[in-house]
């Protein structure tokens, strides 16, 4: 019986349209379910995203328009965007739908009742984070994360004991049960809970949420706090209301793909919650680091926000599908400038796999060689790419690809077929290296799926044609 895989992205707010960093995590989660969907695994691909945040209303409030005009406006975007990057997310959720409503208050309601209790508090907030920090965790007295003032809140909420799952979330993640990746992510959690778990927030008055948000079940005063509702998506997602076919099928999710930002939501108050709840906990989180740009973090305010519509219009999906995984660090801060994407581009891919696929099949088609492939005949391939998947260096997992072309274009040299007088010949140098070609793009289907087809369409035939340029060189 095949295994399943499940699989989600965080959902990002909608306060602003998705730049680079949204479409990287996007890439990222893709390229994880279609590796293993090649697998033979049943997946399962979840994105969305977060329409509740108090950060919408402002944005809304701040152009003039009304909540939901923005909030769908920028969600379509978000669509837009896994569309232009031929995501294959199976369902892309919003958490304004009805089911996501009632899915949440149902989560809400599992919570044991001793977990959940109602509080006068007062505490500084960052609008931003939709979080309360402690004056110990400030820089400078501003947000870490954000490098702003926060605001003095003051209000009676109902509060999670997540002090009740202390020494629970701490065996959970230091023996793997769930899973934090990479090692680095998992010791800075840890060191987190060790220091002692505070019980958190998890509604907000009507009033301060302008009555934007799940409703707390049996309290019409009050509206959920945005994390403990966008948390939720990933079995709400799943019809957790009904506990449907798909949540028996794929709940526990196998790896959640988030951004180093958020992790404490989805290592510390996520598992809580479920534990609360009786669910049973997702078994991975991986956590990927941010773009920056010049060695600085994006800014609206800066003007330096990459937009990737920009780049999928100029470069096309696949070029900057490649770039994101083969020159970001899938785990680490990375830096992007529009000068090194366009020096990879005609590097690796108009001067390396595109010249590399136009050389051979023009060979091929001018000497009437017929040849008969099949790809992903290389089992030490295989191998070796397949340990990189499984550890998520997709970096790593394209130079192994990349080597095996560059070994491709030596032999190509050092043989010299184009010289060569003899068929027969000329076959025994390009059999082999097309042969290559073809066990490249069968690995290179889930960064590159559309490049990849092509190339298995165009070597799969036993009469190898040229075919138009995959990626035209840039002018320098």
């Amino acid at each position: 019986m095949p295994k399943t895989f499940y699989i989600t992205t965080a959902i990002p707010y909608v306060n602003a349209p998705p730049h680079i960093g949204h479409a990287l995590e996007f890439v990222q989660a893709d390229a994880i379910a279609r590796y293993h969907r090649q697998l033979g695994n049943v997946t399962y691909f979840l994105t969305g995203t977060d329409d509740n945040a108090l950060k919408n209303v402002q944005a809304a409030e701040a152009a003039g328009v009304d909540t939901k005009e923005l909030v769908d406006k920028n969600a379509e975007r978000f669509i837009e965007l896994t569309k232009k990057m031929n995501i294959s997310n199976d369902y892309f959720i919003r958490t304004a739908a009805d089911k996501h409503f009632r899915g949440a208050q149902k989560l809400w309601r599992a919570c044991r009742s001793k977990d959940i209790y109602k509080k006068k508090y007062k505490g500084l907030y960052c609008v931003g984070c939709e979080a309360f920090y402690k004056e110990k965790d400030l820089v400078n007295g501003k947000c870490p994360e954000h490098k702003k003032e926060l605001e003095v809140i003051e209000e009676e909420n109902y509060f999670f004991k997540l002090s009740n799952y202390q020494k629970q979330l701490e065996e959970s993640i230091k023996s793997d049960t769930y899973k934090v990746t990479p090692e680095s992510r998992k010791n800075e959690i840890l060191s987190f809970i060790r220091m002692g778990l505070e019980d958190f927030s998890i509604s907000r008055s009507k009033e301060r949420a302008k009555n934007w948000g799940v409703p707390v079940p049996g309290d019409d005063s009050q509206i959920m706090y945005v994390w403990f509702d966008a948390l939720s998506n990933y079995i709400t997602a799943l019809d957790y209301e009904h506990e449907g076919k798909l949540y028996k099928k794929f709940w526990p999710a196998d790896i959640h793909v988030i951004g180093k930002g958020i992790i404490r939501f989805h290592a510390v108050y996520w598992p809580a919650m479920l534990m609360s709840a009786g669910l049973p906990l997702p078994r991975e989180l991986f956590v990927h680091g941010y773009i920056n740009i010049e060695g600085g973090k994006m800014s609206k305010s800066l003007g330096n926000v990459v937009d990737p519509f920009e780049l999928l219009a100029k470069y096309g999906v696949d070029a900057v599908r490649y770039y994101l995984l083969r020159h970001i660090h899938p785990a680490q801060d990375s830096d992007f400038s529009y000068e090194k994407f366009a020096v990879r581009y005609n590097a690796d891919l108009a001067n390396g796999l595109g010249n590399l696929v136009a050389r051979v099949s023009n060979l091929l088609e001018k000497n009437k060689i017929k040849i008969n492939l099949k790809p992903g005949r290389d089992k030490k391939l295989k191998k070796e790419f397949g340990e990189k998947m499984e550890l998520y260096r997709f970096d790593e997992a394209l130079k192994i690809l990349w080597d095996k072309l560059h070994a491709s274009d030596e032999l190509l040299s050092a043989k010299a077929p184009w010289k060569m007088e003899k068929k027969n010949d000329i076959k025994k140098v390009l059999e082999p290296v097309a042969q290559n070609i073809l066990n490249v793009a069968y690995y290179l289907q889930p960064f590159m799926p559309g490049t990849a087809k092509k190339i298995i369409k165009q070597f799969s035939a036993e009469r190898v044609k040229k075919e138009n340029v995959l990626f035209p060189r840039l002018a320098s």
